[in-house]
C-alpha cells in the first residue's frame, strides 16, 4: 500500500511539473502560481538553493548518490521531468487551445488566479502595517508590469544574460511571468524564437554530417545568444532561489504578503477580454514561432458586453476557481496522509 501511494506521489509530481512547463509558456501566466497551490513551492526553492557549492564539491569528488540526496534529486528530476514533457505534449495542445478559443482559456486562467489568491489569502493570520505595506507594493509593481510597452529587441549578450536571469522570475515568483517579461523586455522573439529556431536548424545539420553553419555569420550569432541567455536562466534559477530560501526564512510572513501582492497585480495580464496585438515584420505580416503560434507583443483590454460570449467566459472562470480547490482538497488529503 506504502508503496503504491509512493508511486501515485509520483506521478502527481510529474503532473505538477506538466502544469508548471504549460504555465511558463503562456504569456502573463507564472508557473510559480502552480507551485504555490499544488503545495510544493518552499520545497521546490529549498531544493533549488541546495545547488550550490556543497552539491559542486559532491559531484567533482564522485559522490553522485550523495549528490542527488543532497539536493532532493528525486524531487527536482520529476518536476522538470514533467516540464520537459509539457513543452511538447501539454503547452502544444495549450497553444492549439489558445488559438482557437482565447476568450474562455484566458478565463480559466483567470479563474485559477482568483482561486489562487482565496488559497494563500485565507489562511495568513498576520497582517500588520509591514505585510500590508508587501502587498500594496507587490499588487502596484504587479499592474504596473501589465501595462508597460514592450521595449526594442536588444542583442547585447550582457543583456541576454540579464533577460536570462530575468526569463525564470515566472517559476520562482508566483505572479511573475518570465514569457511576458520577455517581451516587456523586448527580445521574446530574439531568445524564444529565433534563438530556438537555430538551435533546430543547427541540431537537425549536425545529425545530417553538415558543419557548414559554422561558417553562416548570423547562425552562430544565434547559437552564441541562445548559450548566454541559458547560462543567464541557469544563474537566476540558483540565485533566486537563494535569495527566497533567505527571505522565506527570516521574513517570511513580509514575503508571502509581497507575492500575493504579485498575484493580485499579474490579474491585469490575466484579464479574458482583450484584444492581442501580434509582432508584424516591416510589411505588416504577423510573424510566427517555431510551433506556428502568432507572436505576441502586448494587449489592448475592454469591459465585455452581456454576451453569450461573456456568459460562457464567467462559467469558466467559475471553472478555474474550483480547479484550484480541488487541488488545495488534494494537497490538505496528502498532507493529513503523509502525517
Amino acid at each position: 500500500m506504502r508503496t503504491a501511494r509512493t508511486f501515485i506521489d509520483k506521478v502527481f509530481l510529474v503532473i505538477k511539473g506538466l502544469g508548471m512547463g504549460a504555465a511558463n509558456k503562456v504569456p502573463g501566466v507564472s508557473g510559480g502560481v502552480v507551485a504555490f497551490v499544488a503545495g510544493f513551492y518552499e520545497e521546490f526553492i529549498y531544493s533549488l538553493q541546495k545547488l550550490n557549492g556543497t552539491a559542486v564539491k559532491l559531484l567533482v569528488n564522485g559522490r553522485f548518490k550523495s549528490f542527488y540526496q543532497y539536493i532532493n534529486g528525486q524531487f527536482l528530476v520529476l518536476l522538470f521531468f514533467g516540464m520537459i514533457v509539457s513543452y511538447f505534449s501539454v503547452s502544444q495542445l495549450l497553444d492549439y487551445l489558445i488559438r482557437h478559443y482565447e476568450l474562455y482559456v484566458w478565463s480559466v486562467f483567470f479563474g485559477m488566479m482568483i482561486g489562487s489568491i482565496y488559497y494563500i489569502s485565507k489562511d495568513f493570520k498576520y497582517w500588520n502595517r509591514g505585510t500590508f505595506l508587501g502587498l500594496t507594493f507587490g499588487v502596484i509593481v504587479g499592474i504596473a508590469i501589465s501595462f508597460l510597452d514592450p521595449a526594442k529587441e536588444n542583442d547585447n549578450l550582457w543583456f541576454v544574460f540579464f533577460c536570462g536571469m530575468i526569463s525564470v522570475s515566472g517559476m520562482t515568483l508566483p505572479g511573475f511571468s518570465g514569457s511576458f517579461i520577455l517581451i516587456l523586455l523586448g527580445n521574446y522573439v530574439l531568445l524564444l524564437v529565433d534563438s530556438v529556431n537555430a538551435l533546430y536548424d543547427t541540431i537537425f545539420d549536425v545529425f545530417g554530417g553538415n558543419f557548414d553553419f559554422l561558417n553562416e555569420p548570423e547562425r552562430v550569432r544565434m547559437l552564441k545568444v541562445l548559450a548566454v541567455f541559458t547560462l543567464g536562466s541557469v544563474a537566476g534559477l540558483v540565485t533566486f532561489s537563494h535569495i527566497l530560501n533567505y527571505v522565506l526564512k527570516y521574513f517570511r510572513n513580509l514575503t508571502l504578503s509581497l507575492l500575493l501582492g504579485f498575484i493580485i497585480g499579474s490579474l491585469g495580464v490575466l484579464w479574458p477580454w482583450k484584444d492581442t496585438i501580434y509582432v508584424t515584420d516591416e510589411s505588416g505580416t504577423i510573424l510566427m514561432d517555431s510551433t506556428g503560434n502568432k507572436i505576441i507583443q502586448n494587449y489592448e483590454r475592454f469591459m465585455p458586453g452581456l454576451t453569450e460570449s461573456t456568459f460562457w467566459a464567467v462559467i469558466y472562470i467559475i471553472i478555474g476557481i474550483l480547479i484550484v480547490l480541488i487541488l488545495e482538497l488534494y494537497g490538505q488529503k496528502t498532507l493529513k496522509r503523509r502525517v
